[in-house]
């Protein structure tokens, strides 16, 4: 893959305006030699017995989607194929061979001018087609890692522009024997960084007021409240201050305002309610203020929070999932999209889960893969960007 680098204000808005310009010519799919322009993006299925498949085939349809990018799924085709019955898309399923073929692949003519032709690279084992609906299942777990781990390597070679993944079932991986709480956590494996962190983004709008939307980035990610002040350091919290500054300024943002999370109610009180703000979280905020980054904190969350949606803050740096996950889901539960800070690929997934109460009956809203699809496609629109 090239080489990263920040993008200026100027050259993320004309990315804004590129797909603007596409998204008003829906495109008939990535065959097309139009289309050949478009960056790749490969669509994980997920958790076969949750809604990811449902949502995948979905949001694949969608002219929003395809007029920003050629979207290939990745998964098992059988198990798409009934997606599509469940759902009623005008959708077919095309297996191909491998990652490598994806760019220069030309598709059968379809059956007709509504369905929509989507490549598929088979990246799991048979058995995956017998998973029932709902249920946690290891060979659900084991095709949802499967799936992500090939898919993280083909963008590692370059042979997809951006990865773009349905929600796995943490309990289904372990049944499966795989020692990962979540997707971060595999992709920095497979990426080989030891600085990465999970951030849910929503674009600037009529909620979020910050003229290069709003980012929060957690501190500690799937893991239990009674864990979190053990595993917080300055060290941590120093490093995802720099990797919310260094985000910020890839989507524009010359000059990032971070916000960064008290743990405590009242930002401890002085003491009262605890000492971490003092001992670990304000020194990671002077280093990095000593380092050229506005950081601002320890603030209490719950006016951080309200404060960084008003506008005043660009970034905002939590100290445990719910913290940050909360705030976001409640304002803009289909355009909050999580990004993986910190990698040397692009990766988006919705902020919703496998959803496993109404999976199978085809009314899963695709909002959310449909959003962070498209914001895949504009984070890779120039390959030499950076993930941060």
């Amino acid at each position: 893959m090239r080489p990263f680098r920040s993008k200026s204000a100027e050259e993320f808005l004309n990315d804004i305006r590129k797909l603007s310009s596409m998204q008003s010519s829906p495109t008939k799919d990535i065959s097309s030699s139009a289309n050949h322009t478009l960056p790749i993006i490969a669509l994980t299925m997920g958790d076969a017995a949750g809604i990811g498949p449902e949502v995948l085939v979905k949001a694949a349809a969608d002219a929003r989607l395809r007029s920003v990018c050629r979207p290939v799924a990745v998964g098992h085709p059988a198990v798409l194929e009934r997606a599509i019955r469940i759902t009623n898309m005008r959708l077919r399923i095309e297996e191909v061979e491998s990652f490598e073929v994806i760019a220069d692949w030309v598709s059968p003519q379809p059956a007709d001018d509504e369905t929509q032709i989507l490549p598929c690279v088979k990246s799991c084992e048979d058995n995956v087609v017998e998973v029932p609906f709902g249920s946690i299942d290891r060979r659900a777990g084991q095709a949802a890692y499967d799936c992500l781990v090939a898919t993280t390597k083909a963008a590692l070679a370059g042979t997809v522009d951006g990865i773009c993944t349905a929600p796995l079932n943490k309990a289904a991986l372990r049944a499966a024997g795989l020692d990962y709480p979540g997707h971060t956590e595999i992709l920095g494996h497979v990426c080989g960084v030891d600085e990465f962190a999970m951030m849910l983004y929503l674009p600037q709008g009529d909620i979020v007021r910050s003229p290069r939307g709003l980012g929060v980035v957690h501190t500690t990610l799937h893991t239990s409240i009674a864990s979190v002040p053990g595993l917080l350091s300055t060290e941590l919290i120093g490093s995802n201050i720099r990797l919310m500054d260094s985000f910020m300024r890839r989507v524009g943002c010359e000059a990032p305002r971070v916000g960064v999370c008290a743990l405590n109610p009242h930002a401890g009180e002085e003491g009262l309610f605890g000492d971490e703000e003092a001992r670990l979280i304000a020194p990671a905020v002077e280093q990095s203020r000593q380092s050229g980054i506005e950081s601002t904190g320890p603030i209490p969350a719950d006016a951080l929070l309200r404060r960084a949606v008003s506008g005043e803050f660009d970034g905002v740096v939590a100290m445990y999932h719910d913290q940050g996950h909360i705030a976001l889901k409640l304002i803009g539960f289909d355009r909050a999209v999580n990004i993986t800070l910190g990698l040397p690929i692009v990766r988006t997934s919705p902020s919703h889960g496998t959803a496993f109460d109404i999976a199978g009956q085809g009314v899963a809203s695709a909002e959310g893969m449909i959003e962070a699809a498209k914001i895949a496609a504009q984070l890779s629109l120039s390959a030499d960007s950076t993930t941060a």
